[in-house]
This record gives C-alpha cells, sequence and structure tokens, in this order.
C-alpha cells in the first residue's frame, strides 16, 4: 500500500508537470506572434556584443528594429543593455553605433545602458517612458522572448507590443530554440507573481 504522503507527492508532481507544458505551450505561442504597429519608439532587447561587434543574435534584433524604423512605425528606435564581466563598452552603445551607421540619425536613437537583465532593462524603459511621454513600445527580441517581456511589460503597466527577430541564429524550431523555450517556461511564474504585486 502506497502511503498517503507519496500519494499526495506523486499527484504534486503531475500537476506541476501539467502546469509546467501549459507555460511552454504558452510561450511557443507568443514566440510566434508579430504584434508589430505604430508605436512611440521601438525598443531593441540587448545580447551579447564582442568587443564592440554585435553577436548574431544581437545583430538579427538590431537589424530587425532598423526594417520596423524604415517602415515608419516610430520616429525612434530605443538600445538596451549595460556591460558585463570584460566589456568595454554597453550593449546599447553598440547598438547606437550601428544604427547611426546604418543612416539613423542621432536624434532618433536613444541609449539605456542599464542593468544586466532582462528585468533590469525593462525597468529603466519605463523609467525612460514615464519620464518622456512615452505612451506606447515596439519591443524587439527573439521569439522565445517575447512572453516574458509582455510580463515584464504589464509589470511596468508599459503599454508594449512584441516582434520577433525573423533572421536570429535562434531560428523557429531549432534545436536551440526549444533549449529556450523551456528555460522561459520555467521563467514565467516569477515574473508573472512580480507583475501582480506590482498591480497590487
Amino acid at each position: 500500500m502506497i502511503p498517503p504522503a507519496v500519494r499526495w507527492l506523486v499527484r504534486a508532481a503531475l500537476l506541476g508537470g501539467v502546469v509546467y507544458l501549459g507555460l511552454v505551450a504558452w510561450v511557443w505561442r507568443q514566440s510566434r506572434q508579430d504584434q508589430r504597429r505604430s508605436v512611440d519608439a521601438i525598443v531593441i532587447l540587448g545580447a551579447a556584443q564582442y568587443n564592440g561587434k554585435p553577436s548574431p543574435v544581437l545583430k538579427a534584433r538590431i537589424d530587425h528594429a532598423l526594417d520596423l524604423f524604415r517602415l515608419g512605425l516610430a520616429p525612434r528606435i530605443v538600445a538596451t543593455g549595460g556591460t558585463h564581466p570584460g566589456d568595454s563598452e554597453s550593449e546599447a552603445r553598440v547598438q547606437a553605433r550601428y544604427l547611426t551607421q546604418a543612416g539613423v540619425p542621432d536624434s532618433a536613437v536613444v541609449e539605456l545602458p542599464h542593468g544586466q537583465s532582462t528585468q533590469a532593462s525593462m525597468t529603466a524603459l519605463g523609467e525612460w517612458a514615464r519620464g518622456g511621454g512615452i505612451r506606447s513600445v515596439l519591443l524587439v527580441s527573439d521569439g522565445f522572448h517575447l512572453g516574458r517581456l509582455r510580463l515584464e511589460a504589464s509589470r511596468l503597466s508599459l503599454t508594449a507590443y512584441t516582434s520577433p527577430a525573423p533572421e536570429s541564429p535562434i531560428n523557429p524550431g531549432g534545436s536551440r530554440e526549444i533549449g529556450y523555450l523551456l528555460k522561459e517556461a520555467a521563467k514565467i511564474p516569477i515574473i508573472w507573481v512580480k507583475s501582480l504585486s506590482s498591480s497590487n
């Protein structure tokens, strides 16, 4: 006979597994949605840079933001991302230089070189948006990242839409993306709780 405590643990594990699979499915659905539209600013979420050169992932995000800017969806682009150990420049600075070299006017580029995480970058974005009277933003990142970005935006009471970078090496359906989707799903409950706490 199975002890009641063991039965309870098995049921809890099964329930946790079902919830986690549901979160994976939700993150996957969010990753396939492109909400591009006219906004006050296009925002690039940072990624690795190597001695001033964007990594392939970051370059794909910048190029996609450039395409959206050239479509006339916003009058400015916001570059986010701070420095990591060993960096001489922030991710935001590298993005901003790339954008201006691609022809974006200096006046249309905003640098937010704060933080070493998505949460820190989004917090800096929220403060900048409130201080500058920015009402809506279009967040550019990899697809797997979009669900978390929407929750972060909700935490900040920020009107935000998302658009995935189509040329990222973390391509939809690839083995790398699957790993990221699984990791993102594990982070969602924490972000969700924070978003609920900030709304109370």
